[in-house]
């Protein structure tokens, strides 16, 4: 999935950005106060996708 989407898709979700890592963005879900870390690559695979919206507590895209 595109980064771009995939962060779309996390801020439509109530999720917000945190700031940026080293290699990586933190986001965080205000609702359930859980923070994870999204990869800055332009395309992340699917599984990791999943991964993210677990922790998050959102629904896949």
């Amino acid at each position: 999935m595109k980064r771009r989407d995939f962060l779309f898709h996390l801020s439509q979700q109530g999720c917000r950005f945190v700031r940026e890592g080293g290699e990586h963005s933190i986001w965080e879900n205000p609702a359930i106060n859980h923070r994870t870390s999204v990869p800055r690559h332009r395309e992340i695979p699917d599984f990791t996708v999943a991964r993210i919206c677990k922790q998050l507590g959102v629904p896949k895209p």
